[in-house]
């Protein structure tokens, strides 16, 4: 078994752990009312995405996502949280060294023992979900676990469905397909981000996102036989006919969002080995950017 694999199938537990831990970070996490950013690069921008597209949509206060190297910097919020496993990316720790003393900062990372502990205000520790993989998995999910549960916003059904995400079989004749497109709406749109990225990461694989409603827009135009489109959420009504009648696979996605990206990360794992390749070693791929300074 790989490492991406040993580690995407501990999720369910690690999902179980950072909710539970959740009510013990409540003074560091974004408090209802204020406006917040949140922060990332590669995986954890797509988490970034989904947590604060949450966040605003229940209510609790203006929230925006960035690319760290993307931050605009007159731009005035009450907290940045900062998403980085492994607490030394170059753009991360550029962006905290930034807003120190302006700008009040959380960090949620793997390990405590690295330079992001010195350039946030505050601290958030999944050490439990630290991974030895190039490739994110457990601990993208397990940080947004963490912020679902600060929103009240996190369910025991969700890890239910991760347990059955990683216990039923991918759809058969999928791992042979050509090209995937992921489609989300409103939080899930980082979610369908992040499942490409996936795919191209691990599998080298034709792989796109975007929300459901521009899908048809222009991208559904590479959909055919051969292909599939897989929707994390609710579908816009008529979609699924849609792109049935094109001749493309489609892949509704009956579980909670969360447990849905946990299996398109099995299809990347598995689409990898199918054609040969090592997910452990992405090409061109590190764990962790760390640019010259």
């Amino acid at each position: 078994m790989t490492h991406v694999e040993d580690e995407l199938t501990s999720q369910p537990e690690c999902w179980v752990r950072a909710a539970d831990e959740a009510a013990g970070h409540r003074r560091v996490l974004p408090a209802a009312g204020e406006r917040v950013a949140i922060v990332g690069c590669g995986t954890s921008l797509f988490m970034a995405q989904a947590a604060a597209a949450l966040r605003e949509g229940s209510g609790q206060g203006e929230t925006d996502a960035f690319a760290a190297s993307e931050y605009p910097e007159g731009r005035a919020y009450d907290r940045v949280v900062a998403l980085t496993r492994s607490g030394t990316t170059t753009e991360v720790l550029h962006l905290l060294a930034r807003l120190r003393g302006r700008t009040r900062t959380t960090a949620v990372t793997a390990d405590p023992h690295t330079p992001v502990a010195e350039h946030a205000d505050d601290l958030v520790v999944l050490d439990h979900a630290d991974e030895r993989s190039v490739v994110q998995t457990r601990f993208a999910t397990t940080a947004l676990t963490l912020l679902r549960a600060h929103l009240g916003l996190h369910t025991d059904a969700a890890v239910a469905d991760a347990r059955t995400a990683l216990d039923t079989p991918l759809p058969e004749g999928l791992v042979e397909d050509a090209q995937f497109t992921f489609l989300g709406r409103g939080w899930t749109v980082g979610l369908a981000n992040e499942a490409a990225l996936k795919m191209r990461e691990a599998s080298l694989s034709w792989a796109e996102a975007y929300p459901a409603m521009e899908y048809r827009h222009g991208p559904v135009s590479v959909t055919t036989r051969g292909t599939a489109t897989w929707m994390l959420g609710e579908a816009p009504e008529g979609l699924a006919e849609q792109v049935r009648g094109t001749g493309a696979r489609w892949i509704a996605g009956g579980l909670d969002p969360l447990a849905e990206l946990v299996r398109a990360q099995r299809l990347a794992v598995a689409v990898a080995e199918a054609r040969g390749l090592d997910p452990d070693a992405p090409r061109h791929l590190t764990r962790s950017v760390i640019l010259d300074r």
